[in-house]
C-alpha cells in the first residue's frame, strides 16, 4: 500500500500591473470590448468566438509580458511578473528550493529563459520542440539544475519530477485540470517533501476573472464534466461580460 503523499500547498500570489503595463492593458481590453459588442450584435456569440478568444489571448499575454502581443513595439513597458520572478527566484534558489515553473506560451518561457541567464540560475528546459526530453529531466532529478523551464502541454503529463519541491505556475489555464496535472509532476509517489504552488495572477485583470470563472465551473460541475465547463468554447455571454469589464 502506498504510503501518504506529503502535504501540498497552494498560494496565489497578485501582482499589481506596472502603471505603464496597466495602460496598455486597459487600452487593449476597451477596444477589444467595443469590438466584440459590435460582432456579437452583427452576427451572435457562436459566429464571434474566434474573435472573442483572440481579444482574451491579448489580455493574458499582456498579464504576462507586453512583449508578446504581436505586433507590439512598446519594448520599454515593463512585465510586473517577471520582476517578481527575478526578485523570487535568486531567493528560492538560495533556499535549496527545486522549482518547476510552468507557462503556457513557449515565446513567454523563452523571456523568461533570458531572465534566468542574466541571474545565472542554472535551469532546464522543456517545450514541444525539444528533443532530448529525457536528458533535461533526468538532469533536473539529478540535481543538475534547481530550475526546470517548462511548457504546461509539454509538461502536463507522463513526467515525474519528484527532485522538485516548488511549483510556479506563471500564467493561469481556463481548465484547472491542466494546472493540476502539471502540479502531479512533483506531487506524485516518490515526493518525501511538501510541494509549495504559486499562481500568479494579474491583478484587477482577465485573469483574476478567470480564477472567479473557475471557481464558479467547479461549484456547477463535477468529475468528468468539469473541464468540459472550463473550455473557452463552454464560455457563455455572461461569462465574456464578466471576463472584458473592469
Amino acid at each position: 500500500m502506498a504510503r501518504e503523499l506529503p502535504p501540498k500547498s497552494l498560494m496565489i500570489v497578485t501582482i499589481a500591473l506596472e502603471e505603464r503595463q496597466r495602460d496598455f492593458y486597459d487600452a487593449i481590453r476597451l477596444a477589444s470590448h467595443r469590438r466584440i459588442r459590435e460582432i456579437l450584435e452583427r452576427q451572435g456569440l457562436e459566429r464571434s468566438r474566434i474573435t472573442i478568444l483572440d481579444a482574451l489571448l491579448k489580455l493574458r499575454q499582456v498579464c504576462c509580458d507586453p512583449r508578446l502581443v504581436a505586433g507590439a513595439t512598446q519594448e520599454a513597458i515593463p512585465s510586473a511578473k517577471l520582476e517578481w520572478l527575478a526578485a523570487a527566484l535568486p531567493e528560492l534558489v538560495a533556499e535549496g528550493r527545486r522549482i518547476l515553473l510552468f507557462s503556457q506560451f513557449t515565446s513567454m518561457l523563452r523571456l523568461i529563459e533570458a531572465k534566468v541567464r542574466e541571474l545565472d540560475i542554472p535551469y532546464c528546459l522543456l517545450t514541444g520542440k525539444t528533443r532530448e526530453r529525457a536528458a533535461q529531466v533526468a538532469r533536473f532529478q539529478s540535481g543538475g539544475a534547481p530550475l526546470f523551464l517548462i511548457s504546461l502541454k509539454a509538461g502536463g503529463t507522463a513526467l515525474n519530477l519528484t527532485a522538485a519541491d516548488t511549483v510556479i505556475h506563471y500564467d493561469p489555464w481556463w481548465n484547472p485540470a491542466a494546472e493540476a496535472q502539471a502540479t502531479d509532476r512533483a506531487h506524485r509517489i516518490g515526493q518525501s517533501r511538501p510541494v509549495f504552488i504559486y499562481k500568479l495572477i494579474a491583478q484587477d485583470s482577465v485573469e483574476e476573472k478567470m480564477l472567479a470563472l473557475q471557481e464558479h465551473k467547479r461549484a456547477l460541475a463535477a468529475g468528468v464534466h468539469a473541464a468540459a465547463a472550463c473550455s473557452p468554447a463552454a464560455l457563455t455571454a455572461a461569462d465574456l461580460k464578466r471576463l472584458l469589464t473592469q
